[in-house]
């Protein structure tokens, strides 16, 4: 098992493609902090994961938005383990509109949560993790944070500016043993995407070259791999889950 007794904190994983991370890692024998604003859904996720696994859980309800929040969670999480080995900063909305038609309200709640979250949260850990000398931290970025996409100009510029953070946050802890990595999905098969229609995914499908959208355990392996000794020597370093949307 490559995370044995390991503790790791996802944002936004009571389902998903947190969840999605959540269980890759205890089934590699991890505990978990399962954190979402929903505490009865991230709940039943831990309570799910614990007896399907036989890791330890812990639910805890966390708005990424408030630093409070994010203080609350690492404090209850190291309350209950003692340590925290992990952190992925998954939690995300999306507020989609062109330019033109976009809203500073549309714009500020896509910051606060996806850009100002991942501060929130890495800015919280950071004591923890530098004392412990050891850890790793792993942002879901994306790809049109790399290449753009019409009508998310506030979701691209919050995933551009993730894997910026992933970048300054890989220099500054480094000499402290705490690796910073993001993780770029393209089209991702969700309860979003599957609530589409056939012509709407099938254009989705030709934007990419393996002709068909990702799996959330796809992601979930390429966080597995950034969570553990395998990747012991890779930092700052952006992994394009994609099917080669973007190269």
């Amino acid at each position: 098992m490559r995370l044995k007794d390991k503790v790791a904190v996802i944002t936004g994983s009571a389902q998903g493609i947190g969840r999605s991370i959540a269980e890759t890692f205890a089934s590699e024998g991890a505990n978990i902090v399962i954190s979402d604003i929903n505490l009865e859904l991230s709940q039943k996720t831990a309570d799910e994961i614990s007896a399907k696994y036989g890791v330890q859980t812990l639910a805890v309800s966390s708005n990424v938005v408030k630093l409070d929040d994010c203080n609350n969670l690492i404090k209850t999480s190291l309350d209950k383990f003692s340590k925290i080995d992990i952190l992925v900063n998954n939690a995300g909305i999306t507020k989609d509109n062109l330019v033109l038609r976009m809203t500073e309200a549309e714009w500020d709640a896509v910051i606060a949560v996806n850009l100002k979250g991942v501060f929130n949260c890495i800015k919280a850990i950071s004591k923890s993790m530098l004392k412990q000398r050891e850890g790793r931290i792993i942002n879901i970025a994306s790809v049109v944070g790399q290449m753009g996409n019409a009508g998310q100009i506030n979701y691209s510029a919050t995933k551009g500016g993730v894997i910026a953070i992933t970048k300054t946050c890989a220099r500054e802890f480094a000499s402290r043993n705490i690796l910073v990595n993001a993780i770029a999905p393209g089209f991702i098969r969700t309860a979003m995407t599957d609530a589409l229609s056939d012509e709407a995914k099938q254009a989705m499908a030709q934007m990419i070259p393996l002709s068909r959208l990702g799996e959330a355990s796809d992601v979930a392996k390429a966080a597995l791999f950034l969570a553990s000794e395998d990747s012991s020597y890779i930092t700052g370093h952006v992994i394009a889950v994609n099917g080669g949307m973007y190269m």
